[in-house]
């Protein structure tokens, strides 16, 4: 991982390290931070880790995300479901990297929403969108990585509660590889 690398988390119960921007919870929060912490330094990888709610048993552990979708954007009629109205700024974003699609939501999900799967999501997070948005108008390239802490049912809660730690060594195993 070189120097011009930004890492970038939600909280510190995620992932505490010297160096991470710690955006707080929520796309508002997350773009925000993002966006003041790019004014004063311009890194060439933003690096975002996080957990995340599996849709499936079959996503578990440390993911890699390949492209995030919005899944709280509903402006029917004015746009389809996921898309901003009035707005040309993608509403999928690819990382360039293999892995999962997340969906990203200001609301903790707590039941299978079917319309994600008709996307092909397969995990949910509450950063990313924002992120990669934010990434994609300043021309800097994102990667992410999601530990699967819980599976979007009525125990998403406390299961998060409990696991939000444990993906830390498998990030920062991870994180080495990336150059």
């Amino acid at each position: 991982m070189g120097s011009k690398t930004l890492i970038v988390t939600a909280l510190k119960a995620e992932l505490e390290l010297p160096g991470v921007l710690y955006t707080g919870v929520g796309k508002i929060n997350a773009a925000w931070r993002l966006a003041k912490a790019l004014a004063q330094n311009r890194p060439e990888l933003v690096v975002n880790y996080g957990t995340a709610g599996g849709l499936s048993r079959g996503v578990s552990g440390l993911v890699e995300v390949a492209r995030v979708i919005q899944a709280d954007m509903m402006a029917e009629p004015l746009a389809p479901r996921g898309q901003t109205p009035f707005d040309d700024s993608p509403h999928i974003h690819e990382s360039g990297q293999s892995g999962v699609v997340c969906a990203s939501g200001d609301s903790f999900v707590t039941s299978v929403d079917p319309w994600l799967l008709d996307q092909g999501v397969e995990v949910v997070d509450m950063e990313l969108f924002a992120i990669a948005t934010v990434c994609h108008r300043e021309g800097i390239p994102w990667r992410a990585f999601k530990f699967v802490t819980d599976y979007a049912n009525e125990e998403s809660g406390g299961d998060w509660q409990s696991n939000v730690h444990r993906g830390r060594e498998a990030f920062m195993s991870a994180l080495e590889g990336i150059k």
